[in-house]
């Protein structure tokens, strides 16, 4: 009877606990700050001086000043985010350090705010009318904390990242006067307008926020200027800087290529939309990689040999002619949903594959019809892309369209498995449609039409022009339809918005060829680098040379015989290899590229051994048994009989 009562009991309290746990609430949540204020098309009042100090060449730290225009208040400031051009919230708001707001000699208290973390806020006080702001801009001091900017011979510096500018505005709307205090002896180009120079300070004129963060400025010791458009009444020039005066030497054939890069991009689209071009080509092998478009120049940063050792920079040297391009469109044509009021309302990467695939496609012309690169190399790397982007497997699942999310989803971050999760395809997928849609052209009009002309309708209006005009979807169909009646908004559906499991090879056979793949390794792979640039050439599809196995067994190798990139899906896949596991031997022989090749040919046909490789992970060894037959393939244009060569006509010179 007690064993019944204490039972009864305890299920008595069981049951208060309930109710007691029914009637409890849980946390609520707290308030969310205020939103930041809006930007709005209205003058800012007065301009901000800005001063940047980059002198400091020991421990590449840049210091800045900004002096301005305030009334009492509340105000905030604002560090920049998006950054055209990288397509996500990419600005580097963590090496800002010792932020410092005064007043009247008196430091101001600042808050973050809670949310936004690139937004502080300010209490102005009464009597004040100018606000002193003060920082370090931390560059990065190896490749490991980051994309060096900043080296003994050289700096890149991007003006987003050295200053803060007040929320409420559109960028167009605020005012700067930058000046920059540079090394001894350094030499500097931008797009700037230069006011006056005293010494080793440079005053630039006032210049509009938006236009400011579209002009950066590249220093350095050894620096050479180049006319790409002699006697022009616009001028193009290369400002070329390294790390060493030998690498500024330029062949006279060099020069003349891209000279005729600049010839070739107006003949293409029959306007300019700048007052004066400058590349700021950076060669150097501590200056972080770069490819990044402006209106009136581009940041372009590559190996310290690319002028000396040119046969190996065939992957990518189409770097100019793309970024070259971007002035036409991605600056003076963009999508609608890609322009912002300033750098802190997010972008929508909607139709990054015409804002960069079509740029990657006229790329790719312009390097062929200008030189840098000849007809049949191009066809090459056109097949390239193709064998890339088919054995990409997350076609499967993932739409083109979608890839232009994956700067935001990824912050070009590295991939275990790029070819299942899709890297931004937008890019080279991008040039299989555009070259489908211009053959489609070519064939419909009966050669009478091109993408030239449609070159011409999409940017070649409102000539000298810097103002951006913007498009979306309907935009382009129409202007298609003006120039080849057909029904192109299916057309480009299926290719860009549905998944599609196979690539769009109409291009390459309304073009007259088919692709095929064999054991003859391209003359470009045999020489070629690795290249750096995401997306923006083939070696980011896994061609990276002559460790390139990724149409054969699934795998990229490097030099030091580390597996760089495993394909999902891929007999090395299926055989359980991982990216950075080494390997040891092949077949019992210590590793070389010819053993491997050898190893790969000797297995060709089904009655053949499997391909055996002693990898090590981890300190560990272990074997792997690939059951591969099918022998080296690398991807090739085969001509098909009988058929208009219009390929051919698309990378003439014209």
């Amino acid at each position: 009877m007690r064993h019944r009562f204490l039972s009864a009991a305890v299920l008595g309290l069981s049951c208060v606990g309930s109710a007691w746990a029914q009637l409890e609430r849980g946390p609520l949540p707290v308030a969310m700050p205020p939103a930041i204020e809006s930007p709005r098309d209205i003058p800012f009042p007065g301009s901000i001086s800005l001063k940047v100090d980059g002198r400091d060449v020991t421990h590449r730290v840049i210091a800045v000043r900004e002096s301005v225009p305030v009334v009492p208040g509340k105000l905030t400031m604002l560090y920049p985010e998006w950054i055209p051009g990288y397509h996500s919230g990419y600005g580097p708001i963590q090496r800002v350090g010792g932020l410092a707001f005064t007043a009247g000699g008196k430091r101001l208290a600042w808050r973050r705010d809670s949310v936004n973390m690139y937004a502080f806020h300010l209490d102005i006080p009464a009597g004040v009318q100018t606000l002193e702001v003060s920082f370090d801009y931390l560059t990065a001091v190896g490749p490991g904390t980051g994309r060096v900017e900043f080296t003994p011979q050289m700096l890149d510096l991007s003006w987003n990242t050295v200053l803060l500018y007040p929320a409420g505005y559109f960028s167009r709307q605020i005012h700067f006067v930058p000046s920059v205090q540079l090394p001894k002896g350094w030499q500097f180009a931008s797009a700037l307008e230069k006011a006056s120079q005293a010494g080793d300070t440079t005053h630039f004129q006032d210049v509009t926020l938006n236009t400011l963060v579209d002009s950066p400025l590249v220093a350095g010791k050894y620096f050479e200027r180049l006319d790409l458009s002699p006697n022009a009444a616009v001028p193009v020039h290369l400002d070329v800087f390294a790390d060493e005066a030998k690498y500024l030497k330029m062949e006279p054939a060099q020069l003349e290529e891209h000279r005729k890069l600049v010839e070739e991009a107006l003949k293409l689209f029959g306007s300019h939309h700048y007052q004066h071009y400058d590349f700021l080509l950076m060669l150097s092998n501590a200056i972080g990689g770069q490819g990044l478009e402006h209106h009136q120049s581009s940041e372009d940063a590559t190996e310290a040999d690319y002028f000396t050792n040119w046969a190996a920079q065939t992957p990518k040297n189409d770097l100019l002619a793309h970024e070259f391009v971007h002035s036409w469109n991605g600056k003076f044509r963009r999508p609608d949903a890609l322009w912002t009021p300033n750098f802190n309302v997010p972008m929508r990467n909607e139709m990054l594959w015409v804002y960069e695939g079509l740029t990657q496609y006229w790329g790719y012309q312009l390097a062929a019809r200008s030189g840098l690169r000849t007809a049949e190399t191009t066809k090459d790397l056109l097949a390239a892309v193709a064998a890339g982007m088919q054995d990409n497997r997350g076609r499967e699942w993932r739409s083109v369209e979608d890839t232009g999310n994956q700067p935001i989803l990824g912050q070009h971050g590295a991939n275990s498995w790029p070819s299942w999760e899709r890297q931004s395809d937008y890019y080279m997928e991008g040039v299989l449609v555009w070259l489908d849609v211009d053959m489609k052209i070519r064939e419909l009009s009966h050669g009478s039409r091109s993408l030239d002309d449609f070159a011409k309708r999409f940017a070649g209006v409102r000539d000298g022009s810097v103002v951006t005009d913007v498009y979306n979807f309907g935009d382009i169909v129409a202007l298609l339809q003006s120039l080849q009646p057909y029904d192109w908004s299916s057309f480009l559906h299926s290719r860009v918005y549905d998944v599609q499991c196979s690539i769009p090879e109409g291009g390459f056979v309304d073009g007259g060829y088919r692709l095929v793949y064999n054991d003859t390794m391209p003359a470009w792979m045999a020489s070629a680098k690795p290249a750096y640039i995401p997306g923006q050439n083939v070696a980011a599809l896994g061609f990276t040379g002559n460790g390139s196995y990724g149409t054969s067994l699934g795998f990229s190798i490097t030099p030091s015989a580390t597996l760089s990139r495993v394909w999902w899906n891929s007999p090395a896949f299926h055989a359980g290899l991982l990216p950075g596991m080494q390997v040891i031997s092949i077949n019992g022989q210590a590793y070389t590229e010819e053993v491997l090749r050898k190893a790969i040919t000797d297995a060709e046909g089904g009655s053949k051994s499997p391909i055996v490789l002693t990898v090590k992970e981890d300190g560990q060894l272990r074997e792997v048994t690939l059951a591969y037959h099918e022998g080296l393939r690398y991807p090739h244009l085969e001509r098909i009989p009988g058929t208009a060569d219009r390929l051919s006509e698309m990378l003439a010179a014209h």
